[in-house]
């Protein structure tokens, strides 16, 4: 077993860098091989194991009294990350140091972070959406962490990510693959996951505002 590694190998302090500067120039972050292999694999063979056990639960669309199930819309399964296991401790903490940074150099007031694993069966997606809309919710920014080992060219899944102010034009497509990590404004930056020919499986995250109205904590919106 490989042995677990520290917060800081995670991004590193370079990579963080050029996701601050990615954010503030063009509001989005794509790259490959920037999450540790290792990790990877753990990770991956930890949403393989919920899979096959029935582990994972169909995602839907909304919060509160307004989420549905719509297969027409997304169609991934999703399990919330909760620190039962090293891999995903160590994932975690590398995003607080992320959220740290945001913080120190955009002011972005960053209050905690969020994240479940997804897990897209062939056939699946989800169409093109924001996710967060303005003045409505406190998701800032979104990261997806990718642990698909040797995607082949011809699997599919691809995240597309949209001009915010330009309907169809594409400003990137990422392959998910192991390694790749993405990180974009969740107000601001449309995209979609196109149909996966293979069972894709990815980290879904992002980093929160505090919502607190009265005495209630983060209430949904």
């Amino acid at each position: 077993m490989s042995p677990p590694l520290s917060a800081a190998s995670l991004l590193g302090q370079a990579t963080i860098n050029r996701i601050v500067d990615a954010l503030v120039e063009q509001g989005w972050f794509a790259d490959s091989k920037v999450l540790d292999p290792a990790l990877c694999q753990q990770l991956y063979a930890e949403i393989c194991r919920l899979a096959e056990h029935d582990g994972l639960s169909q995602a839907g669309i909304g919060r509160g009294t307004e989420h549905h199930l719509r297969k027409d819309i997304r169609g991934d399964a999703i399990h919330w990350l909760n620190r039962e296991s090293q891999a995903q401790r160590t994932y975690l903490a590398g995003m607080a140091e992320l959220q740290q940074s945001l913080n120190q150099a955009l002011f972005l007031g960053l209050f905690e972070y969020e994240a479940h694993f997804a897990h897209y069966p062939p056939g699946a997606f989800y169409q093109r959406h924001l996710d967060s809309f303005r003045g409505r919710a406190n998701r800032v920014v979104s990261t997806v962490g990718y642990l698909n080992p040797e995607w082949p060219a011809d699997g599919g899944g691809e995240m597309v990510i949209y001009h915010p102010d330009a309907s169809d034009q594409e400003m990137a497509r990422v392959v998910p693959e192991a390694g790749t990590f993405t990180c974009f404004l969740s107000e601001t930056v449309p995209h979609e996951v196109l149909p996966t020919r293979l069972p894709r499986t990815s980290i879904a995250g992002w980093f929160r505002r505090n919502a607190s109205l009265g005495r209630v904590l983060d209430p949904a919106s």
